[in-house]
């Protein structure tokens, strides 16, 4: 049943969707917000059109009422008129496209736009990745050229010329740029966060420098950063001679991945990292290789100043000294001319003992490093036990056999080996020198001793 109040209703509506502004929001608690300010200000205008109408006297009732009905009627026949245009233009429309369509498959344009679309899209994945994008940006207010394309690549209208043509240009334009190696000014973000104006050095797709340092393209960001951590020393010096040159030709690093390799290759831990990253048997591995290296070192030294002293000492046998192992065995000598062929025994007794008191002192450290050899590779071999516990565990935690859960516990497990064989290794070549060193003195020391001993027995035959 149709009242005054319903058609009133109507009315109102009607007039506030033809008075009302659009409402804009830019998230949903302005939204909420201005439907509520709507709501209320059509309630208001709502109650002040009952109001009215309730003052109004009985005639001028009817004439409000005629007038709401007359208005409801006409935006209906407006509304059926609107809706019988509508389907009139949907099968003008439905006709034209068909007529389109077959002016298209006529003229053999239909693969060529799929074609085109297809180019498109590719394309502009291509141009998001590229990092001569760095280079060719965009003027204020206009979008990326790779957005441009992704637009084309998903459009449902018909290609026109100029849409073709803009495929065309961008990729003839990243074609060039390829082949060149430029430089520009653009913004870099540095690895704080900061972002600066400076002087980039572009090697065509494949990577960038910029003060000495290598360059990574952020397609998200649409900007060049600065690598965390940097290459090698020898990689950034030929990224410095390719930014200090102006002409000619410069040998200098090129990623044929564009970053990718470059990407992987900085972030490959160091040793450092790969230490802290096993287990703590690596630390007592280096320990143990520390203090056998320490001993290495002090024994080496102290065997090659004997060594010197030793030959010094045997220019002048007549004037032994104590300070090297020969002039204290020459001294411990004191048999008597006169009865040393009855004294023999206990003068060969006494140069043994005297040659045996520098046995140890030659020989120090040798022990321990004989022992490092030994131990470090079956400290190497803990490390790898437990390295491969732990992939066991990662297996058995995440109920399946990914590689990267794997590569942790395999990683720990070989650099415990690899610094296991690494101290063994040096040791055993350090305990070889030692002990040919100490071997040397000791043979000086047993043939001057044995000489010293037939010459004394010498001199007592011929008195």
């Amino acid at each position: 049943m149709i009242t005054f109040k319903n058609v009133l209703k109507v009315a109102v509506v009607a007039a506030m969707f033809h008075a009302a502004p659009a409402v804009v929001a830019n998230d949903l608690d302005t939204l909420l917000q201005e439907v509520s300010a709507s709501r209320a200000q059509d309630e208001k205008v709502f109650q002040q059109r009952v109001a009215t109408y309730n003052a109004a006297s009985p005639g001028e009732q009817a004439s409000m009422l005629a007038e709401a009905q007359g208005k409801r009627d006409a935006l209906a026949l407006k509304s059926d008129a609107l809706a019988v245009a509508f389907s009139a233009n949907e099968v003008k429309l439905r006709e034209s496209n068909k007529a389109l369509r077959d002016k298209i498959d006529a003229l053999g344009l239909t693969q060529v736009f799929g074609l085109s679309r297809q180019v498109a899209g590719d394309l502009s994945i291509a141009l998001q990745q590229s990092l001569i994008s760095s280079q060719l940006k965009p003027e204020p207010g206009q979008p990326p050229r790779s957005e441009v394309l992704r637009q084309l690549s998903t459009a449902k209208n018909t290609p026109t010329t100029e849409d073709l043509e803009r495929i065309w240009f961008e990729m003839q334009r990243e074609m060039i740029a390829s082949g060149q190696v430029a430089r520009y000014q653009t913004d870099v973000v540095q690895p704080g966060g900061e972002v600066v104006d400076a002087t980039v050095v572009r090697v065509g797709p494949f990577n960038a420098v910029s003060d000495g340092k290598h360059l990574a393209y952020n397609p998200e960001l649409q900007s060049l950063t600065v690598y965390p951590r940097q290459p090698p020393s020898d990689i950034l010096a030929y990224g410095r001679a390719l930014e200090s040159a102006s002409e000619g030709y410069v040998q200098t690093v090129v990623d044929s991945a564009r970053g990718v390799l470059m990407g992987l290759y900085v972030e490959r831990p160091t040793w450092v990292d790969r230490i802290k990253h096993g287990e703590h048997i690596n630390y007592v591995i280096l320990l143990v290789g520390a203090v056998a290296a320490l001993a290495f070192l002090f024994q080496f030294v102290y065997l090659v100043l004997v060594r010197l002293k030793v030959g010094a000492q045997l220019k002048n046998l007549d004037k032994p000294t104590n300070d090297n192992p020969l002039g204290r065995v020459l001294l411990a000598f004191k048999g008597d001319p006169k009865n040393i062929e009855q004294d023999s025994d206990a003068a060969e007794l006494r140069i043994s003992e005297a040659v045996s008191r520098e046995l140890p002192k030659l020989e120090r450290a040798q022990a321990l490093l004989s022992l490092s050899v030994a131990a470090g590779p079956l400290l190497g071999l803990i490390g790898t036990v437990l390295g491969m516990i732990i992939t066991f565990q990662s297996i058995t935690e995440s109920g399946s056999s990914d590689p990267k859960l794997m590569a942790a516990g395999i990683g720990a497990a070989m650099i415990a080996t690899v610094l296991g064989l690494g101290i063994a290794i040096p040791l055993l070549f350090g305990n070889a020198l030692l002990g040919a060193l100490s071997r040397g003195v000791t043979q000086v020391l047993e043939e001057q001793s044995a000489g010293m001993l037939a010459e004394s027995i010498e001199r007592a035959h011929r008195v």
